[in-house]
């Protein structure tokens, strides 16, 4: 049976425009605030592309962002206001669609930390859902979360709340890719007197490059002697990969 995810960021409209904040001890309280954010500024960033087996290109983007969020309601409220940093994997295929997951931290009198996951459209803008919690244990967050991204200039035009734009839904079925591993290195074994040169030897004809670490084994023997070789061949570049014989010299 295949597992099938459906992300919807439309159907996230439920929530309305705004961030409820849950009060979980003796009562519980709502209140509807909301925030920008901005992280612009990426560190290990990293991209990588495959081919599915439904022969379309996939790019997984994965870093760390950093900027700030401001609270914009209620006014004078700073629970969403500090230092911002993104933690985040996306990935899109060949026409822009895609899935963005990962960790949103402000830092600020209220210490936010959220989960969230969210649908891209077009490459670059998302619209998604975070939840997590503020320094008081009894503090929780739900939010709409909406922002354009890019791999160099990082999250911009972020909202927590605030009206957030809508965005499309994509399905995640098994399959997908792994990036394709290089090809294994051709073998040639051969048996015959040897030539030495340098760091050459030569069996049957064909050349062979010694690499640092047989040197010492190379060194066991002088021109002539009979000995049988491995080499791997990769790129047109013949290397040793072993060499043994009947007529070691010490």
């Amino acid at each position: 049976m295949r597992r099938l995810i459906m992300i919807t960021a439309a159907g996230l409209a439920l929530l309305g425009a705004g961030i409820a904040v849950a009060h979980e001890g003796g009562s519980k309280s709502v209140k509807q605030v909301a925030a920008t954010l901005t992280a612009t500024t990426g560190s290990n960033v990293q991209t990588s592309t495959c081919t599915g087996s439904d022969n379309v290109t996939y790019t997984t983007t994965r870093g760390r962002w950093t900027g700030t969020a401001a609270t914009t309601l209620p006014a004078g409220d700073t629970s969403l206001t500090g230092n911002a940093t993104i933690d985040a994997q996306v990935i899109v295929n060949s026409a822009g669609d895609g899935f963005v997951t990962g960790k949103l931290r402000i830092d600020g009198a209220n210490h936010t930390s959220a989960g969230f996951e969210g649908v891209i459209s077009g490459g670059s803008h998302i619209a998604g859902l975070a939840e997590g919690r503020g320094s008081a244990p009894w503090s929780q967050l739900v939010a709409n979360f909406s922002a354009d991204w890019s791999s160099a200039g990082g999250f911009t035009n972020g909202k927590l709340g605030g009206g957030t734009a809508g965005g499309n839904a994509v399905v995640l079925t098994s399959g997908g890719c792994k990036p394709p591993r290089p090809p294994k290195p051709e073998t040639i074994d051969l048996h015959g007197n040897v030539t030495i040169n340098g760091s050459v030897v030569t069996v049957a004809g064909v050349n062979c490059t010694v690499p640092s670490n047989l040197s010492n084994d190379v060194a066991k023997f002088k021109n002539g002697d009979r000995v049988e070789i491995r080499c791997t061949s990769s790129a047109g570049t013949n290397t040793l990969a072993r060499i043994s014989g009947h007529h070691d010299h010490d």
